[in-house]
């Protein structure tokens, strides 16, 4: 299958650009604050301040260029572990992602103008989840739609195929993005599957599928808005396959040298999607080193911002743990509830 592509691996456009300068200007400063985020939550991993961390640097743009798609208000993001930089864009708050990321009941949740789910741990239950957001988006008829995000791994899970099965025989407005980062943890893509392309697996469900250089955000921004122009006409879904690399551990927890080579990450490197747009950017005459610096500080100062909203918020109270679990509290959930108040024995 031919993999869509705008810039070369240094930058530089290799055909028209179907956005304009403000918009390429927006896209890349998105880029730089999901970097921004990544690095600095790193960083507090390892000082203890936040738990367990699963890095995105180098899938920056297969997410942003997803989630600049999307209306948050309007549309229904449905991300896995790794997608902050998806969650970030579409525009839930720094400082709640922290707070997420330390487990903290304040952090789960999104904002009441922001339609996104707290972030999918285990593998591809999203799937079948967003396929019924998406139907149920479809029955109200308000053009809206569900963008939900998977890795090559959780291909192979019976969740994605149950879940593409549904979409495409309810024809709903539907965006799967798969990040083909090469590698399932420790596993590589070709001892998953026979196909040489995640996206040939949409032909069996008579769905498009497409596969695009998901280091290269303007590829991604382009492919993603016309799957999603084709779900608001009431076309269904499409399957994108966005091709990128983990530069990053798996999280914070993991060591990818076990698995792979840093000879095989460092050609990946020399990819890097922060990079490729800020080149794009300075070939075009958009973006100057002043403005870069502007930037760094900028988001610097959004971020210590951020921690200290997430620093000042309070305990959390044992109760909270069972209050989110559904929109309506079960019986089950009731009874914890109340036990953990101190309300019933």
């Amino acid at each position: 299958m031919e993999t869509v592509q705008y810039l070369d691996d240094t930058g530089r456009p290799l055909r028209e650009l179907p956005f304009n300068p403000e918009e390429l200007r927006q896209g890349y400063r998105a880029l730089r604050r999901a970097r921004h985020f990544d690095e600095r939550a790193l960083v507090l991993q390892r000082q203890g301040r936040l738990g367990v961390y699963p890095p995105f640097r180098g899938q920056e743009a297969a997410q942003v260029g997803v989630a600049l798609c999307l209306q948050a208000n309007r549309d229904w993001l449905l991300p896995s572990y790794r997608e902050s930089a998806a969650a970030l864009t579409f525009g839930m708050p720094i400082h709640k992602l922290i707070l997420s990321w330390r487990a903290d009941p304040a952090g789960w949740g999104a904002p009441p103008d922001v339609n996104m789910v707290q972030f999918y741990i285990p593998i591809a239950t999203q799937i079948p989840q967003a396929a019924g957001v998406a139907h149920a988006l479809h029955l109200q008829g308000q053009g809206a739609v569900a963008a939900v995000f998977i890795g090559d791994g959780g291909t192979s899970e019976g969740d994605f195929h149950e879940g593409l099965n549904f979409a495409s025989v309810f024809n709903v407005p539907l965006l799967v993005t798969v990040q083909n980062n090469g590698w399932a943890i420790s596993v590589p893509t070709h001892k998953q599957m026979r196909v040489q392309r995640i996206a040939l697996k949409a032909q069996g469900y008579g769905i498009p599928g497409v596969v695009v250089d998901g280091n290269d955000l303007v590829a991604v921004w382009s492919v993603a808005r016309e799957a999603v122009a084709r779900a608001r006409a009431g076309q269904g879904p499409t399957l994108i396959e966005a091709l990128t690399y983990r530069v990053a551990p798996h999280t914070s927890s993991d060591d990818p040298s076990r698995y792979r080579t840093e000879e095989e990450a460092e050609q990946w490197k020399q990819r890097d999607p922060i990079l490729r747009m800020k080149n794009c950017l300075l070939h075009l005459g958009l973006w100057s080193e002043e403005e870069e610096a502007e930037l760094g500080e900028a988001l610097e100062a959004e971020f210590q911002a951020e921690l200290a909203l997430a620093d000042q918020a309070p305990e959390p109270n044992p109760w909270e743990i069972v209050e989110q679990v559904y929109h309506k509290m079960q019986p089950d959930q009731e009874a914890a509830w109340q036990y953990l108040r101190g309300e019933k024995a």
